[in-house]
Parts: C-alpha cells; sequence; structure tokens
C-alpha cells in the first residue's frame, strides 16, 4: 500500500520559512517524479513545483519560483519543500504528489499517488 505523508506545516509570519517533508512508502521511490501541489481556501488545486526521478531537475510555479526549493533524497524515499519569503497568499493545505515515470512538470490529472495534505498558515 502506497502511502505519502507529509509533516512540517503549521503557522508562520509572513517573511518566515518553513520546511515540509513529504515520506513515501510502498513503492519503489526512484521511479517517480515527485512534486508538490497546494489547496488554498477558496481555490482550485494548483502545481506547486515537482522534480525528476533520477538527474533532480526541479520546475516551479511562477507564483514561487526564487521563494521556495524542492530536494529529494532518494536513500530515505523522502522529498521536501523549502518555503523561504513566505507570503499570506501561500496560505494552503500543501499535497505530496508522486507520478510514476513521470516528471518535474508534471500535472495534476498524472499523479499516481496523493498525500493527505499538511496545512500551511502564513499570518500577515
Amino acid at each position: 500500500q502506497v502511502q505519502l505523508v507529509e509533516s512540517g506545516g503549521g503557522l508562520v509570519q509572513a517573511g518566515g520559512s518553513l520546511r515540509l517533508s513529504c515520506a513515501a512508502s510502498g513503492l519503489i521511490f526512484r521511479f517517480y517524479a515527485m512534486g508538490w501541489f497546494r489547496r488554498a481556501p477558496g481555490k482550485e488545486r494548483e502545481f506547486v513545483g515537482g522534480i525528476n526521478r533520477s538527474d533532480s531537475t526541479t520546475y516551479y510555479a511562477d507564483s514561487v519560483k526564487g521563494r521556495f526549493t524542492i530536494s529529494r533524497d532518494n536513500a530515505k524515499n523522502t522529498v521536501y519543500l523549502q518555503m523561504n519569503s513566505l507570503k499570506s497568499e501561500d496560505t494552503a493545505v500543501y499535497y505530496c504528489a508522486a507520478d510514476f515515470g513521470g516528471s518535474a512538470t508534471m500535472t495534476s490529472s498524472g499523479v499516481d499517488h496523493w498525500g493527505k495534505g499538511t496545512l500551511v498558515t502564513v499570518s500577515s
């Protein structure tokens, strides 16, 4: 059974930082591109960023480029999202995503497995 378990969410002031983690189990991690999506209150789920399976190439939404960084540790079956210079508009539930055979430019329709999400609240 595949499980993606996010952690690291919480309340932070604008301008602050958080690091989210996603621990994967029940799958061959290195075969999956990994990504992060988010859903803000009253909005649709949107792509935040992704990382390739092997060469760790990353791709980001324009709204987070230069502030967020995705990395992965294939030995620990874990993907990370480092979030800096947080803004109130980054408030959302953040979801980890796994795309078998995919790439950093993943779309929600191509995701094979989802985590349950972790809430990030940025106070202004």
